[in-house]
């Protein structure tokens, strides 16, 4: 079965095809580091991983590109409102790139608590100012700008596909368009390539260009960036559902207006918000929950990864701290049933993949499985179906506790959910193998009491494990224990 994503551009199912065999060329918008990320942003970075790790468990050699914005992102996408970097900078009497350095080393400490794998290139704006001046340069020199007001804008009367992203036409724009932004410019859906010190007279970080001195807007450094990386045209651009009508439409009228190449981007790639109970999770409006503050509460950072696996990314999520606990419970599930199997079969050999066009293969019962897993994948990178297929497999007693295990712990390599960790725990202490032998003899009494109807001494085992920190839990895959 093939890989098919749901492309934006189109809005249809398309199988997955690369520009180079063998070879995907993927870019992910990245950060704007001028706060913590909320777990809400954190949704499209977790989306970007599964991608990844789907794309690589196909024998795919992916380059993944992330930027990260330290310049130039104004409050407002359509070119209005403060610079984010210079309103935090100033709100917190430091200057912006130690504002930008802060935040960077807080979102990949994020990233790598929720198992989401670094990106191949990481690229910040303020490193590639020349790639952003030389690409306006391009863009200037095929016709598609004018200067007004000390600053240059992109005309897009001059592009006549631009809005087929977002499904907006020319005459929609006019008609909707209002008036009164930025008096400079001749259609209200026009953009700043370059900001110049005519505007914002107090920007802390500026730089010299054709245009006068002064800085980028936002929208371009996406473009310089990625073709830096992954050349004038690659296979996937990702984001979240709010880039579609102004940063990913404009991101390709002035990538292919630049270079006169049709697409510039073959595969769009959209997660939908995690929602609150008031709507779309927004640091703009104060209402963000941090991964940290989840850890505070007593979760653990990959409760909240397991949560976002049980919706497809192209579904809104609707966050509360009841699902949150379901999650927390499932994948406690999860790793109790994984430590059982750790402990009855000791290390499992052979657990290198064998790569084959992304077949599953080498692992006995389990094959069936993990083909299951890969069709589930295959559908637009359904994860709830993904996850299904792990439990699915975890309850199945007629595969031998070994296929089990190597089975999940391959499924694991694209979920991410920390199995492996808790099963390299329990071969690592030699000495609680004992301990856990003796707490699954335990269980099984209880469940041989149950089974001849002695509750008395079912609920004496329960409390005695209770009173030693061991908690049982029992449910359709069976009885799990973990410490209190």
């Amino acid at each position: 079965m093939a890989l098919t994503l749901f492309n934006t551009l189109g809005r249809e199912f398309q199988v997955f095809e690369t520009l180079s065999p063998g070879r995907v060329g993927f870019y992910g918008c990245g950060p704007t580091v001028y706060s913590y990320a909320h777990i809400g942003n954190l949704r499209a970075y977790a989306l970007h991983d599964i991608l990844v790790k789907t794309l690589t468990r196909r024998g795919y050699e992916v380059t993944y590109v992330m930027n990260i914005t330290d310049v130039g992102h104004l409050s407002g996408d359509n070119d209005s409102g403060q610079d984010k970097m210079v309103k935090s900078a100033e709100e917190r009497g430091q200057g912006v790139l130690e504002i930008a350095d802060f935040y960077t080393r807080a979102f990949f400490n994020d990233t790598e608590r929720l198992n989401i794998q670094r990106p191949t290139v990481v690229c910040k704006a303020t490193d590639h100012i020349e790639d952003m001046i030389n690409l306006i340069k391009k863009i200037e020199e095929r016709g598609f700008t004018y200067f007004a007001g000390g600053n240059l804008y992109f005309d897009i009367s001059r592009f006549p596909s631009y809005g087929d992203l977002a499904l907006l036409r020319m005459e929609e724009l006019r008609a909707g368009a209002r008036t009164g932004l930025d008096e400079n410019k001749r259609n209200p859906q026009d953009f700043v390539l370059w900001f110049t010190k005519s505007k914002f007279e107090n920007q802390a970080l500026v730089w010299d260009s054709p245009w006068g001195r002064g800085y980028p807007g936002w929208h371009i450094e996406c473009s310089a960036m990625s073709m830096k990386y992954l050349g004038e045209q690659f296979d996937i651009h990702a984001g979240g559902i709010d880039h579609i009508p102004i940063h990913h439409t404009n991101e390709i009228a002035q990538s292919e207006a630049a270079t006169g190449k049709h697409p510039w981007v073959r595969y769009w790639v959209h997660n939908e918000f995690l929602v609150m109970d008031k709507g779309k999770m927004s640091k703009s409006t104060g209402g963000g929950v941090t991964l940290q503050s989840l850890v505070d509460s007593g979760y653990d950072p990959l409760d909240y990864r397991y949560f976002l696996l049980s919706g497809h990314y192209r579904s809104q999520l609707q966050f509360s701290f009841e699902a949150l606990d379901g999650a927390r419970n499932a994948r406690r599930a999860l790793l109790d049933r994984v430590r059982a199997l750790a402990d009855k079969t000791g290390i499992v050999p052979g657990l290198e993949e064998k790569k084959a066009g992304g077949k599953a293969g080498g692992y006995g019962k389990a094959d069936a499985y993990l083909k299951a897993f890969d069709a589930a994948l295959d559908e637009d990178l359904s994860t709830p179906k993904a996850l299904a297929g792990l439990w699915t497999l975890l309850r199945d007693g007629e595969i031998p506790s070994k296929e089990v295990l190597a089975g999940a712990l391959v499924m694991d390599r694209v979920l991410g959910l920390g199995l492996a960790k808790e099963a390299e725990g329990v071969w690592n202490r030699g000495e609680d193998l004992d301990f856990n032998r003796e707490i699954d003899t335990l269980i099984g009494e209880r469940w041989e009491a149950k089974k001849n109807k002695d509750f008395v001494k079912a609920d004496e085992i329960r409390n005695a494990l209770k009173k030693r920190g061991i908690l049982l839990e029992d449910g359709p895959a069976g009885t799990f224990w973990r410490r209190g």
